[in-house]
């Protein structure tokens, strides 16, 4: 399955000696520097490409958050995926007035 899909990834870093935000802002640098099409939302980031590389995202993500001092991390991942066609952040945001 390596149809274009919407992920949309939360982490939730924790470390006695960092910021969350710092680590949050971390895994943010990671999708950006990753090339895929992305949009950061108060509480997640939404990535639109294929299944194997935005799952090769979430790995990369995890190893940075863990290299800049993360001890433990929860994170959530919502996929959106269609047999058919491809899923894009457009057309979920066009109705409201943007992408």
């Amino acid at each position: 399955m390596n149809k274009q899909i919407n992920l949309a990834l939360q982490v939730l870093p924790r470390a006695k000696e960092k910021d969350t935000y710092d680590l949050v802002d971390e895994a943010i640098r990671i999708i950006q520097e990753s090339g895929v099409k992305y949009r950061v939302c108060p509480f997640e980031t939404v990535m639109e490409g294929e299944f194997d590389e935005l799952m090769g995202v979430v790995k990369k993500v995890h190893e940075a958050c863990y290299a800049a001092g993360a001890e433990n991390m929860l994170a959530y991942v919502k996929i959106q995926s269609n047999g058919k066609t491809p899923v894009t952040i457009e057309d979920k945001m066009a109705k409201y007035g943007g992408a």
